[in-house]
């Protein structure tokens, strides 16, 4: 089969191969002819689409033709445009059904003190400000001495922030650093400042409330004549706390899994999300938690998410998150539709909606249950909408900052970043699973090669469950998982 129609109401279909100029297909018993060759992943047209008329995929408009497009010709960004624009009124029209729970699953992860459950065990060093990120790099690597077998290893996470912010965008700042210092894959942190910064340890506090004084430790270099020995000594204690847990059986339903793809292809929405949604509905029918975000890469498929949610309060939230994302967007003079990326275009993804209802399939059915601000961490059990725009490193940071123990990292294209969690690299494509195993953990791609999502989604969901035990590793905890990012809006003094 070279030709995949997603939905039965599109008018476009997809090239699983590429397609050459003169081949003739069948598809629901009407012939197809390429008038044009189609690379694979990239739309062809399966009727006579007339200019301004929408072009539809996955069921809905992606777009609208810019010129009369003939059966059998290429449909990409030379012949489509975008429908997106301006804010738009949304009315509550409740979409959804319950999902069936299904029978408990277990994986041995940390239990901590304050009830929460971790899927590493990890010593953190956590700069407030950038002017000590050559200490914190010193400080880790002085403490490497310190590995005893009994943690996962000791890692500082720098940045370039916790200065010179003001109002809402240093808010941004201390919530997010407020959410990894109480994030349960460590073990124990310290939090080291300068002790002039606007973001400084006391204003952190604010936004970290209660902590434990045996897991949290904090350094003021300024106070200090030697900082790296008194970090030094500090470490040596925290390894020591950090050092007596152990994996122990633990629920799925303790699971916090993060969502997020970046440089998606034309069979991102085929495979990959389709298959991180399932997953995602099968975590939630067991009791366990999912975060999808990447906000605008949901313009353009927002009211089926808006459909689902629980109540008209949640309705209203995501209506929030929607149009305060497109005003952040016209606040600096952009437009609402910059996106996709090249590499998305190249890959066969033509638009905003293109992309976002491809996106938003790895939230899967379930009813959203919630809608966090950034850095705001989960409360509801199920699947939470979480602000936070789409670039990769920002994102998946966002991710981790509201709890998630790891992301799930759908990609058509490649990446080998890492964020301080464990990030599973998903291809969408078989191609790239093979040229790229160093990066890639699993191959959504084996979809185009016959087999079945029933079978598959299993074979997924236990390779998760494998990566939270500590059976695996992902691709990027061998490469590097330093890649730290903070969403910023706003004046830098």
């Amino acid at each position: 089969m070279k030709l995949l129609k997603i939905h039965k109401d599109d008018n476009v279909a997809v090239a699983i191969e590429t397609v050459l100029k003169g081949e003739k297909f069948i598809l629901e018993n009407i012939e197809t002819e390429a008038i044009d060759s189609i690379p694979a992943g990239h739309k062809i047209a399966l009727v006579d689409i007339k200019e301004n008329e929408n072009v539809i995929k996955y069921g809905f408009p992606i777009g609208h033709a810019t010129e009369n497009i003939e059966k059998g010709k290429h449909v990409h960004t030379h012949n489509v445009k975008t429908n997106l624009g301006k804010l738009l009124s949304y009315t509550y029209e409740p979409n959804y059904e319950e999902l069936t729970p299904t029978e408990e699953e277990f994986f041995m992860g940390y239990k901590r003190e304050n009830g929460k459950v971790g899927i590493r065990n990890e010593v953190w060093i956590v700069p407030t400000v950038g002017c000590v990120n050559s200490i914190v790099r010193e400080m880790e690597k002085n403490a490497q001495k310190y590995l005893n077998g009994k943690i996962d290893g000791i890692f500082s996470y720098t940045h370039p922030y916790g200065c010179s912010q003001l109002g809402a965008d240093q808010e941004l700042t201390l919530k997010y650093l407020s959410g990894l210092i109480r994030h349960p894959n460590a073990a124990a942190v310290l939090v080291v400042g300068l002790g002039c910064e606007n973001g400084n340890i006391g204003e952190l506090k604010k936004y970290l409330g209660e902590y434990d004084e045996n897991r949290v430790k904090f350094l003021v270099c300024q106070e200090y004549e030697d900082e790296l020995k008194a970090a030094d000594e500090i470490l040596e204690n925290l390894v020591n706390y950090a050092s007596k847990y152990q994996r122990e059986k633990c629920p799925v339903s303790e699971l916090i899994i993060g969502l997020k793809c970046g440089g998606s292809d034309g069979f991102s929405g085929i495979t990959a999300n389709p298959l991180v949604g399932k997953f995602s509905d099968m975590l939630i029918s067991k009791g366990g938690s999912t975060i999808l975000t990447e906000v605008p890469e949901m313009f353009g498929a927002e009211t089926i998410l808006m459909n689902r949610c629980r109540t008209e309060k949640e309705f209203d939230k995501t209506v929030k998150l929607i149009n305060n994302f497109k005003e952040y967007f016209m606040r600096y003079g952009e437009k609402t539709d910059e996106n996709p990326s090249p590499g998305n275009k190249a890959g066969g993804i033509t638009t905003l909606e293109d992309k976002s209802l491809g996106c938003t399939q790895k939230g899967g059915k379930a009813i959203v249950e919630d809608v966090l601000s950034y850095g705001d961490p989960v409360k509801k059990k199920g699947l939470s909408l979480l602000q936070a725009p789409g670039n990769d490193l920002v994102a998946s940071n966002a991710l981790l900052a509201s709890g998630a123990h790891m992301v799930l990292f759908t990609t058509g294209r490649g990446t080998p970043f890492g964020c301080p969690v464990p990030t599973v690299k998903i291809a969408s494509n078989p191609n790239l699973a093979n040229k790229k195993h160093s990066w890639i953990d699993f191959s959504a791609g084996k979809l185009l090669e016959g087999e079945t999502m029933e079978n598959l989604s299993r074979e997924f969901f236990d390779f998760v469950k494998a990566i939270a035990s500590g059976e695996k590793k992902a691709k990027c905890e061998l490469l590097d998982k330093h890649d730290l990012a903070i969403f910023k809006d706003g004046v830098t003094l």
